[in-house]
């Protein structure tokens, strides 16, 4: 006997069993018995669609139990079905609304917390969300908690953009937050992401990606100057550092040329004719055969080309060919 059977709380309740595929299953996954009882008593309540006390804590049982539940659907039907058991809740007690949300918020930080890679969390937390009229106090500082642990946590930056979205946070928290993270990791390719889609992202269509924001549509041109000579300072930090190299594209991008910045490159290349003696930056060598080649300067283009393919970037060597061929060059050999 387990919990659920025994208890005359749930007397009304006929468990659903999970089917394997019949009495002799292929691979049968070995369940706890605790797991498998009390799944069996949540499908039954599902499929009632039951909205009461004893659902929700039914819920957390299964979610403490298994936070990322290997299909993916299951559990994000649960975490539907949770939300929408809360909701339902408060309507029935006329309790507050934000409060509940908030005892929902903490409960789910421990988790987020313990379970850093399970993304189902953030679609739940973002359902709770979109039923308040103002970002909580505390969202914010609990996500500086799960940067410090991952700080390049993907699920944990999509939901943070969410969050900029969805209460207009563009002009407020994120680039003094940003700048905190680039100073302790410049290498940070997530927070240099971040600072492109706050300064550039919000007229973008977040289904469609289209919008003032693209190719050659300049959005302030003060901001585009600002932007440059902060990737300039970055990338003397660490020249190796490829994400201030693409960020420093994607501006530039955006007048329609990269050959403003050809000079700045030159500076970490080295002598070209010397095969790159005191080259300090694999990245300033693609950035400046880009700007080479788009100044019609082939020779220069492919020589950088060539450096990068036979001694800075080997393991590329194929995808370098592939750029002077782009030029009307030759490959080189291995």
């Amino acid at each position: 006997m387990g919990k659920y059977r025994e208890s005359e709380d749930w007397a009304d309740i006929v468990p659903i069993p999970q089917d394997d595929g019949g009495p002799n299953p292929l691979a049968a996954i070995a369940y706890s018995d605790e797991y498998r009882e009390a799944m069996e008593y949540l499908r039954a309540v599902m499929a009632k669609n039951e909205q009461s006390e004893r659902a929700l804590e039914l819920t957390e049982h299964v979610i403490s139990m298994n936070p990322a539940h290997y299909t993916v659907c299951k559990l994000i039907r649960i975490r539907l079905y949770r939300a929408n058991t809360l909701f339902e809740l408060q309507k029935q007690h006329s309790s507050d609304l934000q409060e509940d949300i908030l005892e929902e918020l903490n409960w789910l930080d421990g988790i987020s917390l313990r379970h850093l890679k399970n993304y189902q969390i953030w679609h739940h937390r973002q359902t709770l969300m979109i039923r308040l009229d103002a970002l909580p106090p505390t969202e914010l500082p609990f996500l500086a908690r799960m940067f410090a642990k991952d700080a390049k946590n993907y699920h944990v930056w999509s939901y943070r953009q969410w969050l900029v979205r969805h209460f207009s946070l563009w002009d407020t928290t994120e680039l003094p937050y940003i700048e905190t993270l680039l100073t302790a990791d410049v290498r940070n390719n997530s927070a240099w992401n971040h600072r492109y889609f706050v300064l550039f992202g919000r007229d973008i269509d977040p289904n469609s990606g289209k919008g003032l924001d693209e190719v050659g549509n300049i959005v302030d041109e003060d901001l585009i100057d600002r932007e440059v000579e902060y990737a300039k300072v970055k990338i003397r930090l660490a020249p190796q550092n490829q994400s201030p190299w693409n960020y420093l594209r994607g501006l530039l991008r955006k007048r329609g040329s990269l050959v403003e910045c050809k000079g700045f490159s030159e500076e970490f290349v080295g002598d070209l004719e010397n095969e790159g003696t005191g080259c300090r930056s694999s990245h300033a060598l693609d950035f400046l055969a880009d700007c080479c080649a788009e100044k019609k300067e082939k020779e220069k283009a492919g020589r950088a080309l060539d450096l990068l393919a036979r001694r800075y970037d080997p393991i590329r060597r194929g995808y370098w060919n592939y750029r002077r061929e782009l030029l009307g060059l030759g490959a080189v050999e291995a």
